[in-house]
């Protein structure tokens, strides 16, 4: 079995064992099936893989994806990462990490890489 390879194919597309998503076309695809998101759901998700691996913060979220300033205190952020996680089903927690107090990180889903072990030769009386 080879292992999988994450993909950036200019900068237009993200693609893992799991999700799909073509950045040009607006479209998400999980295990090969259209992924139904919402406008916004979709604006996040794509948000966050673009900066996959950074902590981005909740601020920066709210004024990427909904335009809001500094001032606004709104929940908005927490019902839409709870939607797109139970969108992603049980992948999800292996894809957005939250981290309290701060706000959210991508993760791309890496497969577990198989190690072969090279059989141990013994030489008896030396």
């Amino acid at each position: 079995m080879e292992p999988i390879q994450i993909t950036k194919i200019q900068e237009q597309h993200y693609h893992d064992q799991y999700l799909d998503l073509d950045f040009a076309r607006k479209t998400a695809l999980l295990d090969s099936e259209p992924l139904a998101l919402t406008r916004k759901e979709y604006d996040l998700l794509a948000f966050l893989i673009e900066h996959a691996g950074e902590l981005v913060t909740r601020e920066t979220l709210l004024l990427h994806v909904w335009n809001y300033g500094n001032q606004v205190r709104t929940r908005t952020l927490d019902v839409h990462i709870l939607r797109l996680r139970r969108k992603l089903g049980q992948d999800s927690s292996k894809y957005i990490e939250t981290i309290f107090g701060f706000g959210y990180r991508f993760q791309p889903f890496r497969a577990p890489h198989l190690v072969q072990r090279q059989p141990q030769v013994f030489a008896l009386g030396a």
